[in-house]
């Protein structure tokens, strides 16, 4: 049980919680709530939403009312349904764009940093020349090259989650290769190649699961940065479909035209869904960001066994200069 126990409080996110405190613990209990809504929006949308996605109605740009609770778009698409629908395409962009990025940039990154040579100046030679294009411009791109920038469920799905893996194969390449380059020279890495161990092997058992421990950290922050992304392409009109499934970022640059009109809640609730999804993901990869500062740890620590002193006394101030200065 203890065992048990001591797993469940090293996973990602629940060691972060028992590290935090005080304004930290705040923001990150926020995006975990945030981030928890949107996993739950886009996991049960069908039990949800009132309407398919691409159901049309009669009813176009029609107000908030007992039928259509968020209204309708100039399309005749129901608000509500196309917003909670919403969710799940940017879930399904997430995993497949962050899974592809992570395993081929681990990969580019084991062999870069452990093999070295021309390998490593090749690769990163690539990757900084991916740096200097703009992420939304070089999506852009990729979504034309792959769909001609118009795609139904599925070829959107990939096309964006392609488009976005380009942009974030470069991040976690560098930050593999330069934890495989610290590793390669510890103590342990050195051994198993004494003994004879194959590169391989010593990668796969000795590096990898050394230099994989900021990935849950690194997908917290790109998951905000894809939505925006995806949202981006859709808003530009390089999406997907509305008669093939709902996307925000579409449907807020169908929504620019009635806003002119006064019709606000075909812009607002994709909006707001944008706005509240990547507000949590920033505040819970944010949080996380900090509370690896192993400073933040020290002062808790020092806080935990120091203990509150009693007011009016002047070891409140010996305290607090101590816990500053660890």
């Amino acid at each position: 049980m203890d065992r048990k126990g001591s797993l469940f409080s090293r996973l990602p996110i629940v060691s972060h919680l028992n590290k935090s405190m005080g304004l930290q613990r705040g923001m990150l209990i926020a995006g975990i709530a945030m981030t928890a809504v949107f996993l739950l929006t886009a996991a049960f949308a069908p039990l949800l939403a009132p309407y398919n996605p691409t159901q049309r109605f009669d009813q176009t740009q029609a107000a908030p009312s007992s039928e259509h609770l968020w209204g309708t778009t100039a399309g005749g698409y129901d608000v509500l349904s196309r917003t909670i629908w919403g969710a799940q395409t940017a879930l399904l962009v997430i995993v497949v764009a962050v899974a592809l990025s992570i395993f081929i940039g681990v990969v580019l990154g084991l062999l870069s940093g452990y093999l070295g040579g021309w390998l490593d100046r090749v690769l990163v030679v690539v990757a900084d020349a991916i740096y200097a294009f703009p992420t939304l411009l070089l999506a852009m791109v990729m979504s034309i090259a792959i769909s001609q920038g118009r795609s139904d469920l599925w070829s959107g799905v990939f096309a964006a989650a392609i488009s976005i893996t380009v942009v974030f194969i470069p991040q976690y390449f560098r930050v593999i290769r330069a934890e495989t380059i610290r590793l390669k020279a510890e103590p342990f890495v050195e051994s198993a190649i004494v003994v004879g161990a194959s590169s391989a092997r010593i990668m796969a058992r000795h590096i990898y699961k050394n230099a994989t421990r900021t990935l849950p950290l690194i997908f917290t922050l790109n998951a905000s940065e894809a939505i925006l992304t995806l949202a981006g392409l859709g808003f530009l009109g390089f999406g997907i479909e509305p008669s093939a499934a709902a996307e925000w970022g579409y449907d807020l640059n169908h929504a620019q035209s009635d806003a002119t009109a006064g019709i606000w809640w075909t812009g607002v609730f994709p909006g707001a869904a944008i706005v509240f999804t990547v507000l949590g993901l920033t505040l819970l990869g944010e949080s996380m960001n900090d509370l690896n500062d192993p400073r933040l740890r020290g002062r808790k620590r020092a806080f935990t066994k120091a203990g509150p002193s009693p007011r009016g006394s002047g070891s409140d101030d010996i305290k607090e200069e101590e816990l500053v200065g660890t």
